[in-house]
């Protein structure tokens, strides 16, 4: 296939669920973007994010990394990005890549400048953006979190508390409600070929991009294809969920919502009678296929992945 030929994704996501889709996407077209949340508050991103005042750099920094050339450089630098300071200091914890893109932040009052020049220092093939201009924090509508009264709804406040509770979330919100989406974001989406969503934690990495009320506009109104990608089993967030739970959602989040195609492991879809009228039900297709990696973990295999992507987005 020519360069000038290759389609333009945009892959919305955060953390592991992103990257995996960007190591397959690479595979398929380099004119990617990354367009990631901004509500992690856990962890190195939430220390410096209540430091500095400043976006949350983990799930951006995981973004970069998946998006490093694939030479020797590249490599490495994706290796330093994701190393961490180990001991007892005030540094113990912190990924590197999490400190450049704050220093970088320091210097320059537009995050996405300090991003695009980490992605030009490690030769990226695509553009990794935040979905929004201010850091977010999630809140959570929650049944069975007070044993005593398991049918009671309660609020939880706050990404890593939500991604670990145990309680089944009904709900989630963004705070403030009505962010502002990056404008890059929104043109990058409005001009694709295909919009990628998921895999990933559905209620702290996926819901949330629907949750932007103009990266949803965007969503519904673009004519690129929209696929949506589904985890391999249901995981913490939605434990014991079914694959056509999982759509509802999406549906009860964001009831404009269309879809072209839905991939899903054949493993997690086999048992589900109610997928195929579900993914219907948002105008899409259902593509099952064998993604699953073969170590037996809960995660995708890019190769299988990427082979996916290319025959649904390049036909």
């Amino acid at each position: 296939m020519n360069i000038t030929t290759l389609p333009r994704v945009v892959a919305l996501g955060g953390g592991h669920g992103l990257a995996a889709s960007l190591t397959a996407l690479r595979r398929v077209t380099d004119q990617l973007t990354a367009v990631v949340t901004v509500a992690d508050d856990g962890g190195s991103s939430g220390r410096l994010r209540r430091e500095f005042n400043c976006l949350p750099p983990g799930d951006l920094r995981m973004a970069l990394a998946a998006l490093c050339s694939d030479d020797h450089a590249g490599r490495t630098w994706a290796s330093v990005l994701q190393s961490r300071f180990t001991g007892d200091g005030p540094l113990a914890g912190h990924a590197i890549g999490n400190l450049l893109i704050a220093g970088l932040w320091q210097q320059f009052e537009d995050p996405v400048q300090g991003l695009d020049m980490v992605g030009d220092l490690l030769r990226t093939r695509g553009r990794v953006l935040p979905m929004s201009s201010v850091p977010l924090e999630i809140e959570a509508d929650v049944l069975g979190l007070d044993p005593f009264a398991p049918d009671e709804v309660c609020t939880l406040s706050g990404q890593a508390t939500v991604a670990k509770t145990r309680a089944e979330v009904q709900r989630v919100r963004l705070v403030p409600d009505q962010p502002p989406a990056r404008p890059e974001a929104v043109d990058a989406i409005m001009s694709a070929d295909a919009v990628v969503l998921g895999p990933g934690s559905w209620f702290t990495s996926v819901i949330p991009h629907l949750l932007v009320p103009e990266l949803a506009e965007a969503i519904v109104t673009t004519r690129a294809q929209r696929i949506l990608v589904l985890n391999i089993t249901s995981a913490a967030e939605t434990d014991g969920f079914t694959a056509s739970r999982h759509i509802e959602l999406l549906a009860e989040h964001a009831p404009k919502l269309r879809l072209d195609v839905v991939i899903a492991d054949t493993r997690f879809t086999a048992d589900d009678e109610h997928i195929e009228g579900y993914v219907q039900s948002l105008g899409g297709r259902l593509v099952r296929a064998d993604i699953a990696s073969r170590d037996g973990s809960s995660t995708h295999d890019r190769h299988r992945l990427a082979s996916v992507f290319s025959e649904v987005i390049t036909g």
